[in-house]
C-alpha cells in the first residue's frame, strides 16, 4: 500500500544499524511532549501562538549550537505537542559547506558506515549527545518554572523517551522538509499529533 509523504514524516523510524549518526550530515528530527500534553502553545487560524513554555524550548533549541560548536541549525517549528527540526553535523574529518547547509549541493548520499570503524577521537557529537542534550536543558527549565511561574505539570517526563529522526540525503529531500516543516502549523487540523482534533472527532 502507498504512504503518503506525510505519513512517512510521522512514522517512528528504526535507528540505522551500524550507523554513526556523529558523521557529517543533515538530520530531520521530531520530538513529542509526554503523553502528547499541548504544553507550548496553540495553533490559531494556521498559525503557531507559543507561550513562555514554547518559547523556552525554542530558546533551548536555538542554543545548540552554543553547546556544540559543530552543530548548525536548519528548519524549526514548534507545535503545541511537538517540534519539528533539521541539525546539521559537521564532523571535522567528514566537513559540510555552508552551502550545503542551504541546500545548494548537499552532501552525497550518506553511506552506512560501521561503528568500528570510526575514528578513535569523536570530534563532532553524535545525533544522540545533541538531542539528550536539548531534553535535558529544557526539562530543567521547565520544571523550574513550574515552581516559580506556574507552568503547567508533565506527567513523569517532560519529553516522550524515544525520538523521530530521518537522515537527509540530497536536497530535494531537504526542501521537501523545509517545506513540511514550516507548513505544519496550518496542517495541525489534520496532524496525528492534535489529540484535541481526534478527541473532538470521537
Amino acid at each position: 500500500m502507498a504512504v503518503s509523504g506525510r505519513e512517512r514524516h510521522h512514522r517512528r523510524s528504526i535507528r540505522l544499524r551500524g550507523y554513526d549518526y556523529g558523521r557529517s550530515g543533515l538530520y530531520y528530527v521530531t520530538l513529542c511532549t509526554q503523553d502528547r500534553a499541548c504544553l507550548f502553545g496553540e495553533v490559531v487560524d494556521g498559525g503557531m501562538h507559543v507561550n513562555h513554555a514554547g518559547s523556552m524550548v525554542s530558546d533551548v533549541w536555538c542554543a545548540l549550537p552554543d553547546r556544540f560548536p559543530t552543530v548548525a541549525l536548519d528548519a524549526f517549528v514548534i507545535m503545541p505537542n511537538h517540534i519539528h527540526g533539521v541539525i546539521v553535523i559537521n564532523d571535522e574529518a567528514t566537513p559540510i559547506n555552508d552551502k550545503d547547509v542551504v541546500g545548494a549541493g548537499l552532501v552525497p548520499a550518506l553511506d552506512v558506515v560501521p561503528v568500528n570503524e570510526r575514528a578513535t577521537t569523536r570530534v563532532a557529537p553524535t545525533l544522540g549527545d545533541v538531542i539528550g542534550a536539548y531534553k535535558s536543558v529544557g526539562t530543567v527549565q521547565y520544571t523550574r518554572a513550574v515552581n516559580t511561574h506556574g507552568w503547567m505539570p508533565f506527567h513523569r517526563r517532560l519529553w516522550q523517551r524515544n525520538y523521530y529522526e530521518h537522515v537527509i540525503r540530497n536536497a530535494e529531500s531537504l526542501s521537501h522538509i523545509r517545506r513540511y516543516i514550516l507548513d505544519n502549523p496550518q496542517r495541525w487540523h489534520e496532524d496525528r499529533y492534535n489529540t484535541n482534533e481526534r478527541e473532538g472527532t470521537e
